[in-house]
């Protein structure tokens, strides 16, 4: 699992113009789920990100979790993050998950997120959507479960 984390400001999903999720201050999740992917490993991706101190506090260091500056997750599905471009001009998706599989997931992770108690707004599974965010730093991070599951 891939998660490219934006610590935003305010962000919105749109499918064909109608709002389907909006957060104030929090993060923007970009979430791609592999093909080698399951829920052991999905359940783990959102408990480190809800562990993660990226937020700055009183004297602006990232010692604070989304919790504790009081943000939102707005999470959405993003295959793309398993392009290979190692050969050729166009990338390949084979790594990622089928949509069979990749969508039960990104909602356990959607599920999980909530139990753990956050606001969590999404996007549309499989859907061509439009991201708007403001970006809060810049701050981006890259969580890679093939990377970092043993952290």
């Amino acid at each position: 699992m891939r998660l490219v984390v934006q610590r935003v400001q305010r962000a919105a999903v749109r499918v064909d113009g109608e709002v389907l999720g909006e957060i104030g201050p929090g993060a923007v999740v970009l979430a791609g789920i592999g093909a080698g992917d399951d829920p052991a490993i999905v359940d783990h991706m959102a408990d480190k990100l809800a562990g993660l101190r990226y937020f700055p506090d009183a004297e602006g260091r990232t010692n604070l979790t989304i919790t504790d500056a009081g943000g939102s997750f707005l999470v959405v599905s993003q295959f793309t993050l398993y392009g290979d471009a190692r050969r050729g001009r166009r990338p390949g998706f084979t790594d990622a998950a089928l949509p069979d599989v990749a969508g039960p997931l990104i909602e356990r992770f959607v599920a999980r997120l909530r139990e753990l108690e956050h606001k969590v707004e999404t996007g549309r599974f499989g859907a061509m959507m439009d991201v708007e965010l403001v970006n809060d730093g810049p701050f981006t991070l890259l969580l890679d479960s093939a990377r970092d599951l043993a952290t």
